[in-house]
C-alpha cells in the first residue's frame, strides 16, 4: 500500500519503495546471520530496521565506508547494542568491512560480536550495557560544539533502556548545554527483554517526559519511511535550539508474524518450521513491495 506523502520534495514514492526493498533485504540477511551463528537478537534488530535504513540510506548520516575515521563524519551510537546484527549488515553493505565478515557473526575470533565494539569499522562506541549511549553521545555533541565542528550525533536507544537513571542524567545535561546537534531516537516497541513495559514499569507518557527534560520531542511511526525521513530531514538544519528526541513507534519482530510483539523472541533464533515460515514471510513481503 502506498504511503501518503507529507512533502513530496522530501520523500518520493519511488524512494520509499527502494528503501522498503532495502529494509526487507537486510531483514533477510540478519535472519540468516543469526541462523548461521545460532545466536543473535533477531526481533530487536527487526524492530529498528526502518530507522537504521532511514539514517544510512536516506541521506541523513554523513559517513564514508572507505574512511570510517573521517573527522567530519556524523557520529551514530547504537545504544541498544543488542540490535547489532542490523547495523553490521548495513555497515558491510556500505563498505566499512567485507560482506564476507558477516558469516563470522557471533563466532569465536570474529570482530562482530552480539554487541558492537568500537574496534569494528563504523562503530563509535562499545554498547549493549544499556543506559550509556546517550551519555557518550552528549559528550560527543558538546565536544563538537566546543571544537566548532559541524557534525551531528545520533543515538538509537530502546524504550526499556529509558528505565535507566543515566538516560535522564544525560538528558538534563544535553538540555543544559543546548545540544541542538544531538538527536535521540527511541525505538518504542513497548517490550523489554522479558516482558511488556506497561505491565511492570511503564515509561509513558514518553514524549512528554523528554519535553519536561528540556528537549524538543516528536512521535512518528517507526516503520514509515515517509514519517521518519520527513522528521529527520526537517530537523537536519538545526534551526531548533534544543536537542531532539524522536519517539519511533515500532513493532518488535516486525516482518515475521510469530515474532510480532512477542517477548519470548527477544533472544531466540527460529529453527525448523518456524524458520521456514520466517523466510517465506520475508520473501512474500519482498514480492508485495
Amino acid at each position: 500500500m502506498e504511503e501518503k506523502i507529507l512533502n513530496d520534495q522530501d520523500v518520493s514514492i519511488e524512494e520509499i519503495k527502494i528503501l522498503k526493498e532495502q529494509a526487507n533485504r537486510l531483514r533477510k540477511k540478519v535472519l540468516e546471520m543469526a541462523v548461521n551463528a545460532g545466536a543473535g537478537h533477531v526481533a530487536p534488530s527487526f524492530s529498528c530496521m526502518e530507522i537504521l535504513v532511514s539514517l544510512y540510506y536516506g541521506g541523513i548520516l554523513r559517513v564514508d565506508g572507505k574512511d570510517h575515521n573521517w573527522p567530519d563524519r556524523d557520529r551514530f551510537i547504537l545504544s541498544k547494542g543488542h540490535a547489532a546484527p542490523a547495523l553490521y549488515a548495513i555497515l558491510a553493505d556500505l563498505g566499512f568491512f567485507p560482506k564476507s565478515d558477516l558469516d563470522s557473526f557471533a563466532k569465536n575470533g570474529s570482530h562482530l560480536g552480539c554487541h558492537p565494539e568500537n574496534s569494528t569499522p563504523g562503530i563509535e562506541a562499545f554498547t549493549g550495557s544499556l543506559g550509556h549511549g546517550l551519555s557518550i553521545g552528549a559528550g560527543l555533541a558538546l565536544g563538537a560544539k566546543l571544537d566548532k565542528k559541524d557534525h551531528s550525533t545520533v543515538i538509537l536507544m530502546g524504550d526499556g533502556e529509558c528505565h535507566e537513571g543515566s538516560v535522564w542524567e544525560a538528558a538534563m545535561f544535553a538540555a543544559q548545554y543546548k545540544l541542538n546537534n544531538l538527536i535521540a531516537i527511541v525505538d518504542h516497541n513497548g517490550l523489554s527483554a522479558t516482558g511488556i513495559l506497561d505491565q511492570y514499569l511503564s515509561v509513558s507518557p514518553l514524549q512528554k517526559k523528554w519535553e519536561a527534560f528540556g528537549w524538543d520531542s516528536i512521535s512518528v511511526q517507526g516503520h514509515s519511511f515517509n514519517e521518519l525521513l520527513h522528521v529527520l530531514r526537517e530537523n537536519s538544519s538545526r534551526e531548533r535550539s534544543r536537542p531532539l528526541a524522536i519517539i519511533a513507534l515500532t513493532t518488535k519482530g516486525k516482518g515475521v508474524s510469530f515474532m510480532d510483539n512477542s517477548p519470548i523472541w527477544h533472544y531466540r533464533v527460529p529453527l525448523g518450521e518456524q524458520l521456514d515460515i520466517a523466510r517465506r514471510e520475508l520473501n512474500l513481503e519482498s514480492e508485495e513491495l
